[in-house]
């Protein structure tokens, strides 16, 4: 039996849904690690379901860093209300710092790249986790980058 303290624990590091959170526990019999890892192995098999769906709403995210390197990305999700969620907000400000410390040349690049604060994790990855944790598909459609005196 699963108990309510275990899954709010899980929900708590992983962000997942109660039930998803249930679920997972139940299939890995009660180990969290093994249940958190379900869970982003059900996120990654969502998001890609999502990959066709069209993306109209989503932010601009900008980082500048000490005045010499500054970045912005436009980041797509579906609905205006994903939008404004903090995941949301926070993983565009992921993909800003990124870009701001990385240098990626496009977007294929940026995605490929191991995260700066996850060096096990892609931003592909990352960007698929948010998509199954939101239920939306979330794209990284453009971004530029400029460093003081860079030509």
């Amino acid at each position: 039996m699963i108990s309510i303290d275990q899954i709010k624990k899980l929900r708590e590091t992983t962000g997942g849904g109660i039930m998803d959170c249930r679920k997972a526990l139940e299939e890995a019999k009660g180990d969290q690690k093994k249940a958190a890892e379900l869970l982003k192995k059900w996120g990654v098999e969502k998001s890609e379901k999502k990959a066709n769906r069209e993306t109209k709403a989503g932010i601009i995210d900008s980082y500048i860093h000490g005045g010499k390197v500054g970045v912005l990305v436009e980041v797509q999700c579906e609905t205006d209300f994903v939008a404004r969620t903090d995941d949301f907000k926070k993983l565009s400000h992921e993909i800003s710092l990124q870009i701001a410390s990385m240098s990626p040349k496009n977007v294929d690049d940026l995605l490929k790249q191991a995260y700066i604060r996850d060096p096990g994790v892609t931003m592909g990855e990352l960007v698929k986790q948010t998509i199954g944790k939101l239920g939306e598909n979330i794209k990284v459609t453009r971004f530029t980058r400029m460093e003081l005196g860079e030509k």
